[in-house]
């Protein structure tokens, strides 16, 4: 039972310390509307996607007042669409006009973002897969709320190095072709090892072919109220500090599972999974890195942050699997640049550098976030960063993802500007040396040694 100081606490959380629930996503299968006919592909599409998803912002907001618990985004993810399109799309301008119908589609049902305009090539490219991620950049030069992502490595099968070297291009281009908003395009593009299907959150959403038809996936967030929780332990040993992030997770995710019922029962899907990842914005008081300055750094990124950002996600992950049913997506905390004012902070402050952000993503729940790179980066170094972080995933056996702007135009000391969101970021330095001729070879990463366990 729920007694009258938990509800006290909690009405505390929401008002004072940026809990909210970041996004109800409501997953789509698109597998039924295969066509080899365009234009009855593109009709099909729409007309799913709106009979689904008509009420989903509704529904939200309804909840939201009912119980007073902010509900910031309602989105849609759908089936990699190279898996959809591949039938009817013989170029990169068909594939496009997809995303221009989805763009649509999401624009009339009055969702934010629509994730899916993907591909999964962790072992190898279809024909379809590779025209879908040479229409990226146009794709998402043409399009508001659609984003992509393309899984290029997992545990079970290595790293597909021709992806890697591939996407390193697009990357660029995408900032090519959106360099008049300062390459905002790359900020809905993010590529992943270890793609989960069920993952509420962009760009990285898309309905995995293991899925139900639809379901109803739950995002909740709370970085402010873990950071409320931990200064009240200020100097304690490290049981008392993982006690008290434990169960301030578990009351985080409660509210997660709460909404997560509710619409499900609402709008009659099923109710998928919560995600209880720390997702910070750029307002003051909800940052990951102020966790770990609370935890007794001077800035994230100064000694001892791998330790303590390690400790803060699997407190997480323990505390939230005990809150719900089921809880799946990244899960843990997420370390973006740009969205994340304390992350913003240490980096102009000279304590957190690309190097030591690579090295956090081993013990954080996603990877290489929201970082603002010189526009002059070349293909082969964006590739080479990816390399890197899909290896990391790879061996540990966990997802890890990159998200890099390239901003055309800006190189190291100055900043960009995103808006909302996904805030703004200084442009931070890139290793100069080249990796050209190892990203070049080609072919596949093979698994590792751990990955045979049948």
């Amino acid at each position: 039972m729920i007694n009258l100081f938990e509800v006290v606490e909690t009405n505390e959380m929401i008002t004072r310390e940026n809990l909210d629930v970041r996004t109800i996503t409501l997953g789509i299968s698109l597998l039924d509307c295969i066509d080899s006919d365009l234009k009855r592909l593109k009709d099909k599409i729409y007309g799913k996607i709106y009979d689904a998803a008509r009420d989903l912002v509704r529904t939200g907001d309804e909840i939201a007042g009912e119980f007073g618990i902010p509900i910031v985004n309602k989105r849609i993810s759908v089936t990699p669409i190279a898996l959809v399109g591949g039938a009817a799309c013989k170029s990169v301008g068909d594939f496009a006009s997809l995303a221009e119908t989805l763009d649509e589609v999401a624009r009339q049902v009055g969702v934010n973002f629509i994730g899916g305009y993907s591909a999964l090539i962790s072992k190898g490219m279809t024909a379809a897969d590779e025209l879908l991620i040479r229409s990226i950049p146009l794709a998402l030069s043409r399009t508001e709320r659609v984003c992509s992502s393309v899984n290029l490595g997992s545990t079970r099968t290595g790293i597909n190095m021709d992806g890697v070297r591939l996407m390193g291009e697009i990357i660029r281009q995408t900032a090519e072709y959106t360099r008049e908003q300062d390459s905002l395009g790359c900020a809905k593009l993010v590529v992943f090892c270890n793609a989960p299907d069920d993952n509420p959150f962009m760009a990285g959403a898309f309905h995995g072919v293991t899925e139900a038809e639809r379901i109803i996936n739950v995002g909740v967030s709370g970085p402010g109220v873990v950071k409320n929780a931990v200064s009240k332990v200020h100097g304690e040993n490290f049981e008392v500090l993982c006690e008290t992030i434990k169960k301030t997770a578990f009351k985080v995710t409660r509210v997660g599972q709460l909404v997560a019922q509710e619409a499900s029962r609402r709008l009659g899907v099923p109710f998928g999974i919560v995600d209880l990842s720390l997702a910070p914005t750029p307002a003051i008081g909800d940052s990951v890195a102020d966790i770990l300055c609370e935890m007794g750094l001077e800035y994230a990124g100064a000694p001892g942050s791998t330790a303590a950002l390690a400790l803060l996600n699997d407190q997480v992950k323990k505390g939230g699997v005990m809150a719900s049913s089921y809880v799946g997506g990244l899960s843990g905390a997420f370390i973006p640049v740009s969205e994340d004012q304390g992350m913003i902070d240490a980096v102009e402050a000279g304590a957190l550098s690309l190097e030591k952000l690579e090295a956090m993503t081993c013990v954080c729940s996603v990877g290489l976030d929201m970082i603002a790179i010189p526009g002059k980066t070349s293909p082969s170094t964006i590739s080479g960063i990816i390399a890197d972080e899909m290896a990391i995933g790879m061996v540990n056996q966990k997802t890890t993802a990159v998200r890099v702007i390239p901003v055309i135009g800006k190189d190291v000391g100055e900043t960009v500007e995103f808006g909302g969101l996904l805030g703004y970021a200084p442009i931070m330095q890139v290793n100069a040396f080249s990796c050209e001729e190892f990203v070049g070879r080609g072919g596949r990463i093979p698994a590792p040694i751990h990955s045979f366990k049948n």
